[in-house]
């Protein structure tokens, strides 16, 4: 008899990763990856930040249930830290001065649990902290102490070795390219075999609805969205302590990353899945806000790449079993945000697969998983 999983997980990103972590061997898992390397498309290729602040109630919620788990991992899951302290620079040029001041003065309010407040900065003490801002542009800024990097490659693999030492099997170069049902179970087509599973967790990022369309689940409107970045040398200085800076809009915002500073056009271009390219445009409006704002002049572009993130129509994650199609587990559209909420995304999948309670920190932080349920879209 061919060997049937309880469980085969579409998508080696982040939050794949975390789901097969957070089962913690209470299912017999197989995690397939289309590429050649886990998280290639949207996890190796985010700003890798974590902040409490800025995000909509339902993220926020998700980035709280998360934080204890990010700070203070379990122990044996990884040897380094998963954050490291940054700082968010938030800057106004004159006609923006006054939305500045009250976006301060809310977000100084509303202090998530844990997080210290924000600090209004003149603009020269702007300049302490990143020198080579534009004093003539710069003429409104706050600093968000509570906005750290996160160690993305390390909180993967971490995900990954956890799952295996817990018996998941890990397949690359495996995309699924067929299924059927056989019985009480799915028959997978992939490109490096077959494989059967009880249960299928679509987690395929962009590919999330045309992954789902194999199973016969109709699309749930997941669409991806081009994001762009740009690598630039800073001669004459050492970036490496300074803070991100964001534009009080999200317009655009630049931090310091591996010794050069990576610059984004915060671009959000509906596309088709694939794997993503910058356009030319986008890379000059990066580079473009860079030089506006500072005195840096930007003559040279060492690196340009994109990612995808991927919204549903409302902007929530859809998470949970299809009403639709029996055995498929939906785990996609975690957009933005997926890498610092995928601890709470990854237990909140993890105990709607097996029917636990959900875990203290989802509670505590007012997660509402029924909010994700993809029945919103499937009536």
């Amino acid at each position: 008899m061919p060997e049937i999983h309880d469980i085969a997980i579409i998508g080696g990103g982040i939050t794949g990763a975390s789901v097969a972590y957070f089962l913690q061997g209470q299912r017999s898992v197989v995690l397939l990856e289309q590429e050649a390397s886990l998280g290639y498309h949207s996890t190796g290729r985010s700003a890798a930040e974590f902040t409490r602040r800025f995000h909509s109630p339902a993220a926020g919620q998700l980035t709280q249930a998360s934080t204890t788990f990010m700070m203070q991992p379990q122990a044996g899951f990884t040897d380094v830290d998963l954050l490291r302290p940054r700082g968010n620079l938030l800057i106004a040029e004159a006609e923006k001065a006054d939305h500045l001041r009250k976006v301060y003065e809310q977000e100084r309010a509303n202090t998530p649990a844990g997080a210290p407040p924000v600090e209004l900065l003149t603009v020269e003490q702007a300049l302490a902290k990143m020198p080579f801002l534009d004093p003539d542009w710069v003429k409104a800024a706050f600093y968000d102490p509570d906005c750290w990097d996160i160690e993305v490659e390390n909180l993967l693999q971490s995900y990954i070795r956890g799952a295996k030492a817990k018996g998941a099997k890990v397949r690359q170069s495996a995309a699924v390219t067929a299924a059927r049902r056989d019985g009480d179970h799915w028959v997978l087509e992939t490109a490096s075999g077959e494989i059967r599973a009880r249960t299928v967790v679509n987690a395929a990022g962009g590919w999330a609805d045309p992954v789902a369309a194999l199973f016969g689940a109709k699309p749930l409107g997941l669409t991806p969205h081009r994001r762009t970045a740009i690598s630039v040398k800073v001669p004459g200085y050492d970036v490496s302590a300074m803070p991100e800076v964001n534009e009080i809009d999200e317009v655009f915002y630049f931090k310091p990353d591996a010794g050069q500073l990576m610059v984004s056009p915060a671009d959000e271009t509906p596309v088709a899945p694939h794997d993503a390219w910058p356009e030319e445009l986008d890379i000059a409006y990066a580079a473009h806000y860079l030089s506006e704002c500072t005195t840096l002049e930007v003559s040279h572009v060492a690196h340009s790449w994109a990612g995808l993130r991927t919204f549903a129509s409302d902007r929530l994650p859809v998470i949970g079993f299809s009403g639709q199609v029996p055995g498929l587990f939906w785990l996609a559209g975690v957009g933005g945000y997926g890498i610092q909420t995928s601890p709470a995304v990854g237990q909140i999948a993890a105990a709607l697969l097996t029917g636990a309670d959900m875990p203290a920190d989802v509670a505590e932080a007012g997660v509402d998983p029924a909010l994700f349920s993809p029945s919103r879209f499937e009536s």
